[in-house]
């Protein structure tokens, strides 16, 4: 069957950096095609390449067989191609319904009747359910990528970009997603699915091409490739040092259905026996580094988001806190962090009372915060990558009155290094880097607090590659050592029982628990107590 689209000696440099250099890559109708590698790999500047947001420096492309040269993504449409993005382009203030027609000719009057019908056409079609009314802003996260998906595919093209959809869903709407692309695929069109996870690619994928340095790496169906040669390909070394769990991914553990998936995440995946006899797990004293008491914070419809919520972290310890998306998870982060007033409740740190402490002043107390949207929290894209990692910090670098950027950068470069932070230098900007690396560069900059009491995490490894997985979580567990209270909030179930010393599931608003990860049922309780269904 001919290509759908077909890449030939594809090159792209930024400035001194190249970020593809030789690709060749073809997709063809009815597959899954995925596109695997580390971050800064270059699968993004290829999806941007396909979808006209930027030009190639040489080689060339032909779609359906045609010579295919895009100047801007309007041209890319027009050719039947359609890009979900890493980060989500709904307008928070419209409706769903507004949202689908921006950008067509009848985006200032939607034809509220044509619409419904198109859509649930698509949602019978491919699995996907929209509300049209909704105001995107109160959208979860997973239902603005089913809205994101819709659109796109009320274009009706004949190829879809799809740059790491997953990154910021939950296993469920993971299984979802996987199944919404298979769909897509079996209805005659092209899919190129970018990820990091084996798990994923496994349940979708047909063929994989690797990237590693802006070069094509391997490529091929993937039922040519075990696990351990694609993680080869992508990092560049044996993949024996990492942990099988994290390999998988979300779904190694947590099946779609809850608990079946418990014997993919045994032996060497739990904690209990992760620690080796020659590092025995430290003893962990009683005191309390952080006391939350009774924390309730209300929805915007009135209902609890927390409900008396109650949490104690101790010094050296890494507590996980697994769950569904919406019960609570991102609404504790972000009172921790001070972003958001609880209506009622008490956060104390070393027995200081920060309910109503700004973030700036939680900080100077010795609490890190990695937030959850790296993209609009974490960071500034417009500011360098220096003053991002010293955000806060910039202060230490002022000389008579005025920032001393020799020294920044020259601290800022040490990081970087340190962090295999790739970037054109530490006067790039912060948009400039791939989503996997604006997280490192997060990570980095929370890590460095001194003193360092608290680390409250919030999916501290979304979007990052396996090597980028291995050496964050290498860290986290070197700050508990050092003796932080570090507390992870992740739907990678798998992780969790990889890193933390006890696991808390988030249901209702509330904390239930613990479990021990080294608990051989430690999979099944957790899926029950997510699902409700705990004794």
């Amino acid at each position: 069957m001919a290509a759908t689209l077909e890449l030939t000696g594809v090159g792209k440099t930024y400035g001194a950096v190249r970020a593809l250099a030789e690709v060749d890559l073809s997709v063809h109708p009815g597959e899954v095609h995925c596109v695997l590698g580390e971050n800064g790999a270059g699968k993004s500047t290829l999806c941007n390449l396909v979808y006209g947001g930027a030009r190639l420096d040489t080689g060339q492309m032909r779609l359906f067989g045609a010579p295919y040269r895009p100047r801007r993504p309007a041209d890319a449409l027009g050719r039947g191609i359609a890009m979900v993005h890493q980060h989500f382009s709904l307008v928070p203030e419209l409706t769903v319904a507004e949202n689908l027609v921006l950008g067509t000719r009848s985006w200032l009057r939607v034809p509220r009747r044509e619409l419904a019908t198109r859509v649930a056409v698509l949602g019978q079609e491919f699995g996907l359910r929209v509300e049209l009314d909704a105001p995107a802003a109160t959208l979860s996260v997973g239902d603005r990528q089913q809205v994101e998906i819709v659109k796109c595919l009320l274009r009706d093209p004949r190829l879809v970009l799809l740059d790491e959809p997953t990154a910021v869903l939950g296993p469920a709407e993971i299984a979802a997603l996987l199944d919404t692309c298979r769909r897509i695929a079996d209805s005659g069109r092209a899919v190129v699915l970018v990820t990091h996870k084996l798990g994923e690619i496994e349940k979708a994928g047909d063929r994989a091409t690797v990237l590693r340095g802006g070069r094509v790496a391997g490529s091929g169906p993937l039922r040519e490739f075990s696990r351990n040669t694609l993680v080869e390909l992508m990092i560049g070394r044996p993949a024996g040092a990492l942990n099988p769990a994290l390999i998988l991914g979300a779904n190694a553990g947590m099946s779609e259905g809850g608990a079946e998936g418990a014997d993919s995440v045994s032996g060497t995946a739990r904690r209990g026996n992760h620690d080796s006899a020659e590092q025995p797990a430290p003893t962990r004293p009683d005191r309390e580094v952080v006391r939350v008491d009774g924390l309730r914070s209300t929805t915007p419809s009135g209902g609890f988001a927390l409900d008396g919520l109650d949490l104690r972290l101790r010094p050296g310890e890494i507590t996980g806190i697994a769950g569904v998306e919406g019960n609570g998870q991102s609404e504790l982060v972000a009172v921790l962090s001070g972003a958001r007033r609880a209506e009622a409740g008490s956060v104390e740190l070393d027995g200081r009372d920060l309910t109503h402490a700004t973030p700036a002043a939680r900080t100077a107390a010795g609490l890190g915060v990695i937030p959850e949207d790296r993209h609009h929290e974490g960071c500034i894209p417009a500011m360098s990558v220096a003053e991002n990692l010293y955000l806060g910090r910039l202060s230490e670098f002022r000389r008579r009155g005025l920032l001393d950027r020799r020294a920044l950068h020259a601290a800022a470069a040490r990081v970087i290094a340190a962090h295999d932070i790739k970037a054109a230098g530490p006067g790039a900007a912060m948009a400039t880097l791939s989503g996997g690396n604006q997280q490192k560069v997060v990570v980095a900059r929370e890590l460095a607090l001194d003193p360092l009491r608290c680390l409250v995490a919030a999916h501290p490894t979304r979007g990052l590659d396996l090597g980028a997985v291995d050496s964050v979580l290498t860290r986290l567990r070197a700050a508990a050592a050092a003796g932080a209270a570090v507390l992870i909030v992740s739907h990678e179930v798998p992780e969790l029982l990889t890193l933390c010393d006890r696991i808390l599931v988030a249901y209702r608003g509330r904390l239930h628990g613990p479990v021990d990860p080294a608990d051989p049922s430690a999979t099944d309780r957790i899926a029950h107590l997510m699902l409700g269904t705990a004794s």
